[in-house]
């Protein structure tokens, strides 16, 4: 079927607009094209998977290599496999439409930058390991996928090439470098005692057969600590607020937006929930987790003066509630997690774009040097509100509805101190969206910024259209949205391992 022989694409055309981005580096615009282009690409070919699969109703599988004649070794699928389900496709519409847009807006926004073709042979690779984390149905692929992404990134974070980016970056990279080592020992330790790499084989034998448990609870500890540092979840968060303000603020709505969200988030759930069917100790310590990493994340934010720095604290409080909604493993659980990663997704973005905006008009993060930018940046100003808004949980706005879910799911799964905990971080959540509002964009504005105009248009557009998703994104719990995109996703987890 056409369908399934088009799945490398997801990886192969943003692999071959890197090389070509590189190739055509001095020929002007080229660049800009084709990192346009090929994030475009993803998510067109994200909308298509999605038509198909809701005509047809069926996860697509493509046997790479054309091997299927050979599948079954000693009882064991051999062989890579790419795999397209309700999840994954929820997840490539995310990643690829967040992608689309801060390829359009970095057009303009890299132009303070030398050497654009750098920074989207470098994008580009790093949308191509994302999807491919997305499309794989193989666990050692998934690592593989996870490094293109991940080394991609620590070169980005350090693209300004300042003394405090070259820090960033290299604290990134050694944090990144001991989580991919853990993941590694991780698939080592379950290759051995399943004796296959494939997700769906490696499920059946868990449940068939008698592994033993203190082999599989290191492996849980194994991949808890790795992509626990690739989601930022504390206390493996260290690395993410100093890579989030250093990096350019392009770099830093992927870093948020989509970056510790397909290596972190998805691939959490996809190992815990559908290999190793979600046992119940995994759920506790996803539960505890996500509690103290709804509480650091928002009291620490509250305390920031830069922006970017306050926005990277609040990522990690923000990923605390989606964690919250997979442990609790119900499917309403669920719903809300992933209702939550799709608006953390736009209205996280949304505001590092915002703020990259601020510092290209303004030449600062500092909050304490702001003041007043709502009358000569009124674009930038109201969608700041919007996805602020969003990101405080106020009803209408997107984000009230996913936490409220959430919440909800909570109590009805009998956590109600947790329930009144997430209650008590969107009001401190509250506090400190306020607080960007107030000394950033209200108030006198002051003399030196007299001067300053509005973002440019490539600039500009981006910001409304993400404005838009954290104002209508309540309507994915509209039952005729919500059966196509959360539905399918929602299912692929709670029948592999929901409680």
């Amino acid at each position: 079927m056409i369908s399934e022989s088009i799945v490398p694409l997801f990886v192969a055309v943003p692999l071959a607009g890197a090389f070509l981005t590189a190739l055509l580096k001095r020929v002007r615009g080229i660049p800009d094209i084709l990192g346009v282009m090929s994030s475009f690409s993803g998510f067109v070919l994200s909308v298509f998977f999605l038509v198909r699969m809701q005509a047809e109703r069926t996860v697509l599988v493509l046997n790479v290599g054309n091997w299927g004649g050979f599948q079954e070794v000693m009882g064991r699928i051999v062989g890579i496999q790419m795999v397209v389900d309700g999840f994954t496709i929820f997840m490539l519409l995310i990643v690829n439409f967040v992608a689309f847009l801060v390829a359009v807006y970095s057009v303009s926004y890299m132009t303070r930058y030398t050497d654009k073709w750098q920074f989207h042979t470098l994008f580009l690779l790093m949308l191509a390991g994302m999807n491919g984390v997305l499309v794989t149905g193989d666990m050692f692929n998934l690592f593989v996928f996870v490094e293109v992404a991940s080394i991609a990134s620590y070169a980005l974070v350090g693209f300004g090439t300042g003394k405090r980016e070259l820090e960033a970056s290299f604290k990134y990279a050694v944090m990144g470098g001991v989580a991919s080592l853990l993941i590694l020992l991780g698939i080592i330790f379950l290759y051995s005692a399943t004796g296959t790499l494939n997700m769906g084989d490696m499920k059946t034998v868990l449940s068939e057969w008698s592994v033993q448990p203190a082999l599989i609870y290191l492996v849980f500890g194994l991949f808890l600590a790795g992509f626990g540092l690739k989601a930022a979840i504390v206390p493996f968060h260290a690395w993410l607020p100093d890579a989030h303000p250093s990096a350019p603020a392009p770099i830093s709505a992927m870093l948020s937006g989509v970056l510790i969200k397909a290596l972190g988030v998805y691939a959490i759930a996809r190992v815990f929930i559908t290999v190793f069917g979600f046992p119940r100790q995994v759920s506790i310590i996803l539960l505890v987790l996500a509690a103290i990493s709804m509480g650091v994340g928002a009291l620490v934010a509250l305390r920031q003066w830069d922006m970017k720095r306050l926005l990277a604290y609040s990522s990690i409080s923000q990923v605390g509630y989606i964690m919250l909604g997979f442990g609790i493993g119900t499917p309403l659980g669920i719903m809300g997690a992933l209702f939550h990663l799709f608006n953390h997704s736009m209205f996280k973005s949304l505001l590092f774009l915002d703020s990259g905006a601020v510092e290209y008009a303004t030449g600062t993060r500092n909050m304490k040097e702001m003041g007043g930018l709502a009358r000569k940046m009124p674009v930038t100003s109201g969608s700041t509100l919007a996805g602020a808004m969003s990101l405080a949980g106020i009803p209408p706005f997107a984000g009230f509805w996913s936490k409220l879910v959430i919440i909800v799911a909570a109590v009805q799964a009998h956590h109600m101190k947790l329930a009144a905990w997430a209650v008590l971080m969107s009001i401190v959540t509250i506090a400190y969206v306020l607080k960007v509002t107030r000394f950033a964009f209200l108030g006198e504005l002051r003399e030196k910024f007299r001067d300053i105009r509005e973002v440019p248009a490539l600039m500009r557009i981006p910001l409304i259209i993400l404005a838009l998703m954290c104002i209508f994104g309540g309507l994915l719990l509209v039952p005729q949205v919500r059966d196509v995109l959360l539905s399918p996703a929602v299912r692929v987890l709670a029948e592999n391992g929901g409680m």
